[in-house]
């Protein structure tokens, strides 16, 4: 062990167990591998490899398009990279492009590629930081080009003539953290690689795609959604694993009637300053910046020294950033608090200890998380709980999180509020005609046929602007009527919010989170499509509260699931915020309840829906309890869907309503929050009796008297004032569940 026994004992101990070691499965060299490149290898200690990464050597060697699913520390690096080097050793004129969601990831890969002392490897980083004067340096110069999609999409592909020998020469395109590309992002990303698909073959080229992801559900049908071609998936993982302990701790009670526990944020840092003051190297994970930074403060109060200790979050500079991973990676630090910017596969060594503050949101993501601890030997790795419902069903119910499959990528790149802006951008880049459906799809060609900036010649679809269309879309934003959100403090963008959602988040007044720090809203520019935020020390939040309908356009499926009839399809759904109420953080209770003039919004998005039959409801359709009952169902299935489905809550909305004026009965709705939908909600559809059974076991044990999650952690809801009631709701899931 390599804790002593008394750290990890007491009442916050609501779990302890050990994942067994495993062995490495071995393959030798492939035999065909460059002389040059076998050197480079020896010169690193490696004389095998791993058998995930024999097979993906294989499968490159067919031809064939793969994704490395395996877990952290598995190699999937070089799983990638040895198909790359050999080709460059044996002919340096041909070109990989690798695409990383992060600047920091680039920064870590061209460390490593440097690493090989490879003379026919030239790597080069190509994104927004790279000077301009460098830039035609880097086209003509590097075989391998590291970037990211924002940077493919406006910088490389409208400019596709300066890029005409890499291009010509381009071999391979490596997507490394894959599964970071899900939803509205993901959709976008699809798209950008099927123009540079597309534009590769107008260059004669046809790139092989080498994927890597976290471990999720779906590897194989991700890896289609985002280059509409097969991929083989490399799922088995080789590589030998340290025993592991896992804990689940739950900070101890500090009022048992109300069931309030002490801090998380206190509980890990006595947790980290017990691990350092014993020399084990430690990373802990929080959910935003303040949380790493308050980690960080108690850790160095505790130990009175802070020499082997640092935060680690955005907001950095790329300097100070660079400077604590390379202190991590040498061993100078002992200590560190992090967000989940330390997540993805930056290298920072030798882990011993991982504590997750609060659960991440996803299994994969925590899995992501642990796969760092015990990387020289056995490892730790603890999830310290908060107080969210779900947090403390896990506490509960240890096995429900600990045998969980991880989740689902969904993504989907049809969505025409996503499409129109990439078939316009390739409509630029090159004539639109009927031989671009197997690469960009039938819908692609049809929304060509009525864009109005499109005209149709013999070429086919040309774009008949002046602009550059691609500049008019954010990979972040499902519509380009998106308003920009502006720290009027330093005057740097902190982020996009969508037309449709603006109204509800970054209205005047509004408390807005960025990266777990607060800005309130100052003022809502409908002019120039601006929030213009300062930051905000205040002790409450804001919830808007709104006015909500929901009318069915189509449903394109439908079932009798669970003794309900439950549909899937496509909804409009209007909303009009009228106010917003301030509420107290620290006891929740409202402050004031301020009104509202803004413009009613609509959009057209995806939805599942159901209804509950009569006898379901027997005991709960007395008003309010019905309408509570209902509310509080709607609330906990958009807490648990993002445990099925890749998502934030915040990508969830939903509506209950005792009377739907198109059903006639009573009926649930969650929709997609993006216009257009990605998927989410098929998702539900799809698994709903075990959405609906995690739903049911989340209520079972919940100690809230309103029903969990309340308002509070459904940012979706806008009806402040309708009730929660948390047992009716479970006596509505508990029944359809028997039904």
């Amino acid at each position: 062990m390599i804790v002593t026994a008394d750290l990890l004992q007491g009442e916050e101990l609501a779990y302890l167990g050990t994942e067994p070691a495993r062995e490495a499965r071995s393959a030798p060299l492939p035999n065909g591998l460059h002389p040059k490149v076998r050197e480079a290898l020896a010169t690193q200690g490696i004389d095998s490899l791993y058998a995930h990464q024999a097979e993906a050597w294989e499968a490159a060697a067919r031809g064939e398009n793969l994704i490395v699913t395996t877990g952290t520390a598995s190699g999937k690096t070089l799983a990638f990279n040895l198909p790359v080097l050999d080709a460059l050793a044996r002919e340096p004129k041909q070109r990989a492009l690798y695409l990383y969601p992060t600047k920091a990831l680039a920064q870590d890969q061209l460390r490593s590629l440097g690493s090989f002392r490879l003379p026919r490897l030239r790597a080069a980083i190509y994104d927004g930081d790279t000077e301009a004067e460098r830039r035609w340096q880097v086209r003509k110069w590097a075989n391998v080009i590291l970037s990211n999609p924002d940077m493919l999409h406006v910088g490389v592909l409208p400019h596709h003539d300066r890029w005409g020998d890499v291009l010509t020469n381009l071999a391979y395109v490596i997507v490394d953290e894959a599964h970071v590309y899900r939803g509205v992002f993901g959709s976008h990303v699809a798209n950008v690689l099927r123009r540079l698909r597309r534009l590769a073959r107008v260059y004669g080229a046809e790139p092989q795609f080498l994927l890597a992801s976290a471990t999720i559900a779906n590897p194989g049908e991700l890896a289609r959604s985002l280059t509409g071609a097969e991929a083989t998936v490399i799922g088995d993982d080789g590589a030998p694993r340290a025993e592991r302990t896992v804990a689940l701790w739950n900070p101890p009670l500090t009022d048992e009637e109300l069931g309030l526990r002490a801090s998380a944020l206190g509980e890990a840092s006595r947790l980290m300053a017990e691990l350092v003051s014993r020399g084990l190297r430690t990373l802990c994970f929080a959910k935003s910046r303040r949380a790493a930074e308050l980690i960080h403060r108690f850790t160095a109060d505790r130990l009175g020294d802070d020499s082997r200790l640092s935060p680690y979050r955005a907001g950095y500079t790329p300097q100070q950033r660079r400077k604590i991973e390379r202190r991590l990676l040498e061993g100078e630090l002992l200590g560190v608090s992090a967000t989940n910017a330390l997540e993805l596969g930056i290298d920072v060594g030798l882990l011993d200890c991982v504590l997750s503050v609060g659960f991440p949101g996803t299994v994969a993501s925590l899995r992501q998380q642990w796969g760092r601890a015990g990387r020289r030997g056995h490892g730790l790795a603890v999830l310290v709980a908060s107080e969210d419902a779900l947090d403390q069903y896990f506490m509960r119910e240890p096995e429900t999180l600990l045998e969980r499959r991880v989740e689902a990528a969904i993504l989907d790149h049809e969505n025409p509020r996503v499409l129109d802006g990439h078939v316009r951008a390739a409509a630029f880049e090159a004539p639109l005609d009927d031989a671009d459906r197997d690469l960009l799809g039938d819908a692609a060609l049809e929304r060509a046929a009525v864009l109005p900036e499109l005209q149709k010649t013999k070429a086919g679809y040309v774009w008949a602007g002046r602009d550059y269309p691609a500049a008019r879309v954010s990979l972040r934003s499902t519509g380009p009527e998106a308003f920009t959100i502006v720290d009027s403090s330093s005057g740097t963008m902190l982020g996009i919010v969508e037309q449709e959602r603006a109204y509800s988040t970054v209205h005047e007044g509004a408390i807005y989170l960025h990266l777990g720090e607060s800005y309130r809203v100052r003022e809502l520019d409908f002019t120039s499509r601006t929030a213009v935020v300062e930051p905000f020390r205040g002790d409450y939040y804001t919830q808007a509260k709104k006015e909500t309908s929901t009318a069915i356009v189509e449903a394109t499926r439908s079932e009798r699931r669970l003794g309900v009839d439950l549909s899937f399809g496509r909804v409009v759904v209007t909303e009009q915020v009228v106010g917003y109420q301030k509420r107290s953080i620290q006891t929740q209770e409202s402050i004031e309840l301020v009104p509202l003039v803004l413009p009613q919004t609509e959009f057209e998005t995806e939805a599942v829906w159901f209804l509950p039959e009569p006898w379901m409801l027997e005991g709960l359709d007395d008003m309010p309890r019905l309408l509570g009952s209902l509310h509080a169902a709607e609330h906990s299935l958009i807490a648990l869907l993002p445990l099925w489905a890749m998502c934030d809550r915040w990508d969830i909305g939903g509506l209950s309503t005792n009377l739907h004026f198109q059903t006639g009965r009573p009926t649930i709705f969650v929709y997609d929050g993006h216009a257009g939908g990605v998927g989410i909600t098929e998702r539900g559809f799809d698994v709903f009796e075990g959405w609906t059974d995690d739903t049911a076991k989340l209520l079972q044990g919940c100690p809230c008297e309103r029903g969990c999650p309340s308002c509070v952690q459904s940012p979706k809801c806008g009806n402040l004032n309708e009730p929660l009631d948390k047992a009716g709701a479970l006596d509505l899931l508990e029944r359809m569940l028997g039904a």
